[in-house]
Parts: C-alpha cells; sequence; structure tokens
C-alpha cells in the first residue's frame, strides 16, 4: 500500500445514454437495457452508421443557467451537470479556508466538435463578422475544468487531460496523485464528451470502427461477441469527487470506496491498435495493482475497456489473461459498453462511477448481447444477466488511441 496519504470516493455524477443521473444509469445497466438506438440530431442518409447511444431529455435549465448556455457547448453541458450532481452527492463545501486546496480535473477526448462544425458553416455561409464571440472557449477541451472550477470556486490545480479513450481514467488517476501528494484535498474528476455530430460519425465510419447493425441498434454493441461489427458512438459524462481519507473523516463524509491503485503506459506500438498479445495493457494492471499493494487474486470483477472491436475485445482478453494469470478464469469481467456506447473521452469516467457503484452493491452489471462468444475470448464475461457477490475490490480499464492505457482500482474502504 503506498505509504502516502490514503484517497476515497465522496461522491459521484452521472450523464448516460441509460439516465440523466447516477441512479438512472445504474438502474438501467442492473436490469441490461440499451440506450442505444438510431441517430436523431442530424439527417443520416448515407452514413454507414446510424446508430449512437444518445442521451436523452438533458434538462440542461437544471445545471446551467441561460446566460451561460451558449458560451459552452454539449460537452461542457454535460460536464456541468455530472459535476454538480457530485459535489452534491459529496456535501462537500468549497469556502474561502479550503478553495486553493479543491482542484478540478475534468476532460474532454475529443472537446467541441459539433460546435466546430456549427461555426464553420456560419463562416462559410454568412462571414466571419457573425463567428459567436465564444466559439473558442466553447470548443476547448480544457473549458469543462474550467467552468466547473468558476461555478464551485474550487482555486487549486484546474486541468484537462486529453488522452482518447484513457482520458476520464487518466483524470481520476491524477487526481488522486494530486491527494496523495498533498497537493490537493479534494479534486472533482472525470471525463465528458459529445460528439454525436456528422463529421465524427463519419470520421469513425471511414475507419470502419463502428457498427452498422443500424437496423438493430439495442444489439449493436455486443463485446466479445463473434458477431460484433465494431463499437457504437455514446455520450455523457462521469465524474466523481476525491478527498484524502483525512479530509473526509474530519467533515463527516459519506464514503463510498477508496482509491487504491493506479497504472498508466504507454504500448508504443500502433496508432490505433492495441499492441499484440495485450502486453501494454497487461504491464498497466500489473501497475495498477502492484500499486494497490495487492495480488491479482484479491481483484473481484474487472470493468473492461470491451468496445466490441474485432482486435480491441481479443487483445483485452489476452491482456487479462497475462495480468491475472490463474485468476483470470475466476475474475468477473463485464463491458458496460454493450450498453451505453463508447462515450470516448468519458468513458473512463463513467465506468470509474460503475465500479464504484458495484462495490457499493455487491453487483455487476452484465455484457448483453453476448450470445455467441469468441472463441478467441474465452472469460467470464457476465454475459446477458446481472449478478451479485460480495466484493472488496474492482478494476477499471480504459485504453486509447496511441496506445495509452490507464487502469483504476477501487476497494472498499475504511
Amino acid at each position: 500500500m503506498n505509504s502516502k496519504r490514503r484517497v476515497v470516493v465522496t461522491g459521484l455524477g452521472a450523464v448516460s445514454p441509460l439516465g440523466l443521473n447516477v441512479q438512472e444509469t445504474w438502474k438501467g445497466l442492473l436490469e441490461g437495457r440499451s440506450g442505444i438506438g438510431a441517430v436523431t440530431r442530424f439527417d443520416i442518409k448515407g452514413y454507414p452508421s446510424q446508430i449512437a447511444g444518445e442521451v436523452k431529455n438533458f434538462q440542461l435549465d437544471q445545471w446551467v443557467a441561460k446566460k451561460e448556455q451558449k458560451k459552452m457547448d454539449t460537452f461542457i453541458h454535460y460536464a456541468m451537470a455530472a459535476g454538480k450532481m457530485a459535489m452534491a452527492d459529496s456535501g462537500l463545501t468549497v469556502n474561502e479556508e479550503n478553495a486553493d486546496r479543491v482542484g478540478v480535473i475534468v476532460s474532454a477526448g475529443i472537446g467541441g466538435l459539433p460546435g466546430i462544425e456549427e461555426q464553420h458553416s456560419i463562416i462559410l455561409n454568412r462571414g466571419p463578422t457573425r463567428v459567436s464571440p465564444f466559439f473558442i472557449p466553447m470548443v476547448i477541451p480544457n473549458l469543462a475544468a474550467g467552468h466547473l472550477g468558476i461555478e464551485i470556486g474550487a482555486r487549486g490545480p484546474n486541468l484537462c487531460i486529453t488522452t482518447a479513450c484513457s482520458t476520464g481514467a487518466h483524470s481520476i488517476g491524477e487526481a488522486m496523485r494530486y491527494i496523495r501528494d498533498d497537493i490537493c484535498d479534494a479534486v472533482v474528476a472525470g471525463g465528458s464528451e459529445s460528439v454525436i455530430c456528422p463529421l465524427a460519425l463519419g470520421g469513425f465510419a471511414s475507419m470502419r470502427a463502428l457498427s452498422t447493425r443500424n437496423s438493430e441498434p439495442t444489439r449493436a454493441s455486443r463485446p466479445f461477441d463473434k458477431d460484433r461489427d465494431g463499437f457504437v458512438l455514446g455520450e455523457g459524462g462521469g465524474i466523481m469527487v476525491l478527498e484524502s481519507l483525512e479530509t473526509a473523516q474530519k467533515r463527516g463524509a459519506r464514503i463510498y470506496c477508496e482509491i487504491v491503485g493506479y497504472g498508466l503506459n504507454c504500448d508504443a506500438y500502433h496508432m490505433t491498435n492495441p499492441s499484440e498479445g495485450g502486453t501494454g495493457a497487461a504491464k498497466c494492471m500489473a501497475m495498477a495493482i502492484k500499486d494497490a499493494g495487492m495480488n491479482p487474486e484479491q481483484i473481484d470483477y474487472v470493468n473492461a475497456h470491451g468496445t466490441s472491436t474485432g482486435a480491441g475485445d481479443v487483445a483485452e482478453t489476452l491482456a487479462l489473461k497475462l495480468a491475472f494469470k490463474d485468476a483470470a478464469k475466476k475474475i468477473w469481467i463485464s463491458s458496460t459498453k454493450s450498453m451505453t456506447g463508447h462515450l470516448l473521452g468519458a468513458a473512463g469516467g463513467l465506468e470509474a462511477v460503475i465500479s464504484v457503484l458495484s462495490l457499493r452493491d455487491n453487483a455487476v452489471p452484465p455484457t448483453i448481447n453476448l450470445e455467441n462468444p469468441d472463441a478467441q475470448c474465452d472469460l467470464d464475461y457476465v454475459p446477458n444477466t446481472a449478478r451479485e457477490k460480495r466484493m472488496t475490490a474492482v478494476l477499471s480499464n480504459s485504453f486509447g488511441f496511441g496506445g495509452t492505457n490507464a487502469t483504476l482500482i477501487f476497494k472498499r474502504g475504511p
């Protein structure tokens, strides 16, 4: 166990294709319900992939003042909602006494791509003088953390860590380090993303990365299944409040669990493909397990990166076998992307929240649509139905383009 300060989770916030808060999202996951459907935001005629996990019926007025809304692209809206939920859940108050010791590390993998599309159309059709004066701060990724920091009055470190699909997990892992190293007493950390727009859907489709099971959207995301044909784009946000154990106990906070392990590395292999044999991801998990002062046998559940891509799911399976050795066959593993789609920069944040809830309720969400398992993916992926068992520690994986990897471990708290 690291001898530095212990770090605990005291607040959770989420916006997802399954619900507008933590409770709705968690309920949908345990029910094995898909949040994926046909894209409704724009005319999808001609797009190879026409499905996504959209956030539905989002109540922006509930989270952002009307005069501020046009200054933010949608990924910031989701960050404000999930961040304010997490703060309210934690009961943490930022005041003159502690403001310099409260940080915000909330990040996006891409940022305001829909806003860029919209303003590009304006400049082409109406000229440069009609571009919004809020355009730049509306779309740059660090303004999610910036706006949230302003909103809650946090004067500590304010950062955006953009590492593709590992973004949310890296943000939480680095937040843990800031508290361990006594730079902060509390950090609001996680990820947000909203790029269900023509360029993103067209770009990922051109890479042949997306599922084209357009006639059956709820069955399209099928990690570890032989018939998977790509991931499904999702959106939303997952944010948590981390605090030092001492700070949380001093104010009598409700503690969900402790965050005890963090691993990060790079495959240094390929721009978009995982390293052969899953070696990079395996080393990342081993690093997190060592950081936690644990053995592989002590991990009860893995929330897999599990994107539903051909190479990715096989590589993660091989990585799990390398990292967990004999224990790999016994551990429960699931991919909640089967229900939410892939939230890109928000995935690691939302899946960290899900991992904490799994510990709280001793419940493991299923991997839905796992009907015909790939012979190369031969571990226990909790197919189609949630399970319950007493758990002590859970691990969450996030892997991104560029070969960047992140692993987090949460343990039942003091």
